[in-house]
């Protein structure tokens, strides 16, 4: 009987490290994303998000603050900042 339910923890750490592997596979997947996503918005930071300053109207300055607002709730909430806060 012993030997039984070793079998039975056995089998349940089997799965349990199956699941820790799809686990951390799936989350380096999004993290790749991730990544990809900040490369590209540095990149078009860099060019100032397209934006020419001769021809600049306010409609640029409203999108990158609704932009930075976005991202700033992102990092707040990485950081436990703000209402985020614990």
């Amino acid at each position: 009987m012993v030997r039984h339910t070793m079998s039975t923890t056995d089998t349940r750490m089997t799965k349990h490290e199956a699941n820790q592997q799809r686990s951390v596979a799936a989350f380096m997947a999004k993290k790749v994303d991730f990544d990809a996503l900040i490369a590209e918005l540095a990149h078009a930071s860099d060019d100032h998000f397209g934006a020419d300053p001769e021809t600049m109207l306010w409609g640029e300055t409203v999108w990158l603050s609704a932009a930075t607002a976005k991202l700033k709730d992102v990092a707040e909430q990485h950081f436990c900042r703000g209402e985020y806060a614990v």
